[in-house]
């Protein structure tokens, strides 16, 4: 079963959460600790491994590379930003492409111009329908495996209104989306709403510091979402403790000794990455 059939089975069975990674080594602590599936935050490659804005600097080229690194780390289903698509719906096809063979399960699109903000700040504009329609179309049309799960994401909330964002939505569904990702509704009267509106599977996302309020899955699954992602937490948390904690009392005292107990073990480590040093060699996942 391919990791796209995987993820719609899932779906199929109820709402799915997913946190999100930057890595394939959290993704790798993702698995282990019972998660079904797992979501690669475009924020976070872009902060965490080339210490960038979210801002579409990453090319598809290295968003491919570095997703696949997780996907191929992990037996769960991964889905990818995969930002506007890296352009006009000929990229979109090769993004697609790409991806499937990279091990994805998915990805979402959105339909911003390019360059692209994050999903969650002011100053976004947005391609016109009919050239999102055109680039979903693509996407469904490129991918080999049709069990690949491709989300549509509008942003058009905070550029139009509550109803045009789920026009949009609708128009997307119609151009043969999988599912829809409508970014930075307000309340949770508005996702009930949306959710009562546009009868797909539907993506919430629950990021910190935002325009949504943070709802818990169990509220988000009654509405009728079937994806719920936490994109950036798991990262959040880690940036917090080495920048504000750990490095600050390394930088003082000048040793670590203090904090082993709050560190993974190297046996830990081994045991994430399935590898046994005695081993004459390692077999992978």
């Amino acid at each position: 079963m391919s990791k796209g059939a995987q993820l719609r089975q899932l779906i199929a069975q109820g709402a799915v959460m997913l946190p999100g990674v930057p890595n394939a080594a959290m993704a790798r602590q993702v698995e282990r600790t019972g998660f079904d599936a797992v979501y690669i935050s475009g924020a976070g490659m872009a902060n965490a491994t080339a210490g960038v804005p979210d801002i579409g600097l990453l090319s598809m080229t290295e968003v491919v590379r570095l997703a696949g690194y997780i996907a191929n780390a992990v037996a769960i289903p991964a889905i990818v930003d995969a930002d506007t698509g890296f352009g006009g719906a000929e990229n979109v096809a090769r993004t697609i492409r790409e991806l499937e063979k990279a091990d994805l399960a998915g990805c979402h699109i959105e339909d911003q111009e390019f360059p692209k903000r994050c999903g969650h700040l002011a100053g976004k504009s947005l391609v016109d329908i009919d050239e999102m329609a055109e680039r979903i179309k693509a996407a469904v049309r490129a991918r080999r495996d049709q069990d690949f799960f491709i989300i549509a994401r509008t942003d058009a909330h905070a550029v139009e209104d509550f109803g045009r964002t789920v026009e949009r939505a609708r128009s997307y569904v119609e151009a043969g989306a999988d599912g829809i990702f409508p970014e930075a509704l307000q309340s949770s009267e508005e996702f009930k709403a949306f959710a009562r509106e546009v009868k797909a599977p539907l993506l919430a996302n629950m990021t910190e510091f935002g325009k949504s309020p943070l709802l818990s899955f169990q509220q988000l699954s009654d509405f009728g979402y079937r994806m719920v992602i936490f994109p950036m937490s798991a990262f959040r948390v880690s940036m917090k403790a080495a920048s504000e904690e750990f490095l600050h009392d390394l930088k003082k005292r000048g040793t670590q000794s203090g904090w082993l107990d709050k560190m993974q073990t190297r046996k830990e480590l081994y045991e994430l990455l399935d590898y046994d040093p005695n081993a004459e060699s390692w077999s992978g996942r």
